[in-house]
């Protein structure tokens, strides 16, 4: 399994349906209480669409590696986009996966009351009890170690996640992990990105996490490298056993 779905194994829900959920490049794994397989297609194939529509109209939100400001009229889910960019101060597209997986969830909860869906390592998640999140970090000594607990009261929340020493999203910066907490999926997609990208060396953890500079909209982070950790806001971490 490579790196992109190892997070897949790694939230522990065996009381829920999981199934996967794929249109073009979109590639979701999702958990609720029955099969909504054909309603989360649907969602995901619709909120694509609409992103798609929208970049080819306007070419330059696609490639800005800095916030864009949207037209008037755009989509709900490019406004957010963008809000997000302006926030983490990068580029709109850094949010998209983070704004899909929370527009599919926001969707499937009209059919059931715990939704989780995980878009690439960004998770929405909407639940009815205690779930323990893995950290995947590569090689990190904390991966597979230890797991994000979140409670039912948090929810609904995005966890999202970028690292510089694996995955398949581009990442200017060297930290083996950075995950990041946010009720917005694309806001927490983007200061995922962003921090991750400003995370060299351990001597870089101190000053990225500062808590000054972080924006309100971030409930918590996490980020490791070079074999050191740090952490702010509300991050709750317990031992886990992958698989288990």
């Amino acid at each position: 399994m490579n790196s992109r779905h190892i997070y897949r194994e790694w939230v522990a829900t065996d009381d829920l349906v999981c199934f996967t959920v794929v249109t073009a490049e979109t590639d979701l794994y999702v958990r609720t209480t029955r099969d909504l397989s054909q309603e989360a297609l649907a969602s995901a194939d619709k909120h694509r669409r609409i992103v798609e529509r929208y970049l080819s109209l306007h070419p330059r939100f696609a490639t800005s590696m800095e916030p864009c400001v949207p037209h008037p009229n755009a989509p709900g889910i490019v406004q957010e986009m963008a809000r997000a960019a302006a926030i983490a101060g990068i580029g709109p597209m850094s949010a998209v996966a983070g704004a899909i997986a929370e527009a599919v969830a926001r969707d499937l909860l009209n059919y059931s009351p715990e939704v989780i869906v995980e878009n690439g390592g960004d998770i929405f998640i909407a639940t009815c009890s205690e779930r323990v999140i893995g950290v995947y970090a590569g090689t990190a000594p904390l991966s597979g170690q230890v797991g994000i607990a979140i409670n039912p009261e948090e929810t609904p929340l995005a966890i999202c996640t970028s690292s510089g020493s694996f995955g398949h999203s581009l990442s200017l910066g060297k930290a083996d992990v950075c995950i990041v907490l946010s009720r917005s999926g694309a806001i927490a997609d983007a200061l995922a990105t962003s921090l991750c990208n400003r995370i060299r060396s351990s001597d870089d953890l101190a000053k990225t996490l500062d808590p000054a500079g972080l924006p309100p909209e971030m409930l918590g982070v996490l980020a490791a490298v070079d074999g050191q950790v740090g952490m702010q806001g509300s991050i709750r971490l317990v031992p886990i056993q992958p698989g288990k």
